[in-house]
């Protein structure tokens, strides 16, 4: 794998560039089948916003260009924390900017009538229901970066090539499986109330702020490696492995705010939602008298009284 000899700063940050044949293939690809897709949706009134459009290619395949093509991929294999923001942007930023573009509803909405029924039918399976449920995408997200560091596995990706093409694909699949089921603007196996998604947030950024201090604290990462490197510019070992610890640390966090803006107005939608059913029903004077269904309200918190979590409790007893 070609190393980056040169020291980092400003100027060669910004002039750093090298060709990466598989980013180019997968990004041409998916941004042509994303295009293509939303141009025969739009022959049928039904194609995506060009914000939708934006985030799909600006965001999520622009950072991806961005995040192996750029100094972040020349200098990836040389610095630990120039890897460690690899990883982030391939994580968190390339995967919810792919998820915002809703491609699940271009890839239907642009297909012919028997491509959405396969579609619904893959949606519909008990296995898209497992692999996107709350509690498998999220030990996924959080899993995949502990693996990563605290494994051979990050010392295989900087000596091997396939591997380190297999990380950047496993990571931002991980990271779309993730938002995909957690934003849910596109159709989804099951809808789920955006307020355990907010708690779930609330439990990763602990995770993260762990695994940060996990790599700062901790021993020196795949040490024989960098040391064989014989590098004489730039922050020492261990300088180097505390800004990366940061990195996955606080970058992560703050680039995951937006997201946390995307859930908190979900929520404020489906709060409305429920308001405007429950004063619906009230407006018409005939609520729902059906026994099985009336529960007396017990307490005022809102997992109790949200409709989604009432079915399963009910399920449970």
């Amino acid at each position: 794998m070609a190393l980056a000899q040169t020291p980092l700063t400003l100027f060669t940050a910004l002039d750093s560039w090298q060709w990466d044949w598989s980013t180019t293939l997968v990004v041409a690809v998916l941004g042509g089948v994303y295009l293509r897709g939303n141009a025969a949706a739009a022959r049928s009134g039904t194609a995506v916003g060009s914000s939708r459009v934006c985030c799909f290619l600006g965001v999520g395949l622009g950072m991806w260009v961005l995040a192996t093509m750029s100094f972040v991929g020349v200098y990836a294999d040389t610095l630990f924390w120039v890897r460690a923001l690899q990883v982030v942007l391939l994580l968190i930023v390339v995967p919810f900017g792919l998820a915002l573009g809703k491609p699940v509803t271009v890839l239907r909405e642009g297909g012919s009538p028997a491509r959405r029924q396969r579609i619904d039918s893959i949606l519909a399976s008990k296995a898209a229901r497992i692999a996107t449920y709350p509690a498998t995408t999220s030990i996924a997200m959080l899993a995949t970066p502990w693996l990563l560091y605290l494994t051979p596995w990050y010392r295989h990706a900087l000596e091997n090539e396939s591997v380190d093409l297999l990380t950047r694909l496993v990571l931002v699949a991980v990271g779309f499986g993730y938002f995909y089921s957690r934003v849910q603007v596109d159709p989804v196996p099951r809808r789920y109330s955006q307020g355990i998604s907010l708690l779930i947030t609330v439990a990763e950024t602990l995770g993260d702020g762990v695994l940060g201090v996990v790599v700062w604290l901790g021993p020196t990462i795949a040490a024989d490696y960098y040391t064989g490197l014989g590098r004489t510019w730039g922050p020492s070992r261990a300088t180097d492995q505390t800004i990366g610890a940061g990195l996955l640390w606080i970058l992560a966090d703050v680039l995951g705010l937006p997201f946390l803006f995307v859930l908190m107005r979900a929520f404020r939608v489906d709060e409305r939602r429920s308001a405007a059913h429950v004063d619906a029903e009230l407006d018409s004077g005939q609520p729902d008298t059906n026994p099985a269904d009336a529960q007396p309200v017990t307490s005022a918190l809102w997992w109790e009284n949200d409709p989604q979590l009432q079915e399963r409790f009910r399920r449970n007893r």
